[in-house]
């Protein structure tokens, strides 16, 4: 993927819902035209953050000390690095501006970004950096959080995800979040037609659809719900105490038996 600041990029979209600052124009207009079709998309994008924060801190006490994180995007703040501190992690993005900004982060031998794309996955498994930090005979967490929603039907997302499930030791984890077209109805034709004219066209599963993706998994408690329900604290549900669907996502976190 070459760098073009003229058509509106989804990790700089993510960053600007997030009040970040690395996002351009031609990204800003496109996530204003989201914004004044579904208003919720920005508590949305800080809901799908914090549920990877608390993901990762979950496994993280259960003993994870591996972490391979596709589509990492942007933002900086809480990254799996901090959070799983002391852990070995792999950032994988497509975009190189993603790259330049995760590897700035980066201070030690055992992180690293790599380019890769999650529609080729045995690409990303292959990576010499890849195989250098992650040793995929011991457990590892494999971070799709809010990637695959922009993995068309045709690339048989399924089968991407059963390609990394057969790399992972037993007792290695999933972690996946998901946009959904179970909130908001109503919205969904016209928010993903805003995203056609983006870098990754947009896909909106069901929740069969999304449950689907944990094939050979399986979810640990409570299962695949809406973004703020998952072992939710009191700091990061305020804003969806009403309607955990406003959060306009599903996710899960599931166990590689």
């Amino acid at each position: 993927m070459e760098f073009d600041p003229n058509t509106p990029n989804v990790a700089r979209m993510y960053d600007y819902y997030l009040g970040g600052k690395d996002h351009f124009p031609a990204d800003r207009e496109a996530a204003e035209q989201i914004l004044r079709i579904v208003p919720e998309a920005k508590l949305a994008a800080r809901a799908n953050r914090a549920f990877l924060g608390r993901a990762v801190r979950h496994l993280t006490d259960l003993g994870v000390r591996q972490f391979l994180d596709i589509g990492t995007g942007l933002p900086s703040q809480g990254a799996v690095h901090e959070v799983a501190d002391g852990s070995r992690v792999v950032y994988v993005d497509l975009d190189p501006v993603v790259l330049v900004h995760a590897r700035m982060m980066l201070d030690g031998q055992d992180n690293a970004a790599v380019q890769g794309d999650v529609r080729n996955p045995k690409e990303i498994l292959d990576h010499p950096e890849v195989r250098r930090i992650i040793d995929f005979r011991e457990p590892v967490a494999v971070l799709l959080v809010a990637i695959m929603h922009f993995v068309q039907e045709s690339e048989n997302p399924r089968e991407i995800i059963r390609t990394l499930r057969d790399a992972m030791a037993p007792g290695s984890y999933l972690v996946l979040s998901h946009g959904t077209s179970d909130s908001r109805p109503d919205a969904v034709e016209e928010g993903t037609e805003v995203y056609s004219r983006a870098t990754s066209p947009l896909v909106l599963r069901d929740r069969a659809g999304i449950a689907a993706l944990f094939e050979g998994f399986e979810l640990l408690e409570p299962g695949l719900v809406w973004l703020p329900e998952w072992r939710p604290t009191e700091e990061d549900t305020i804003d969806f105490v009403d309607d955990p669907s406003s959060s306009l996502g599903l996710c899960g976190v599931a166990r590689r038996n």
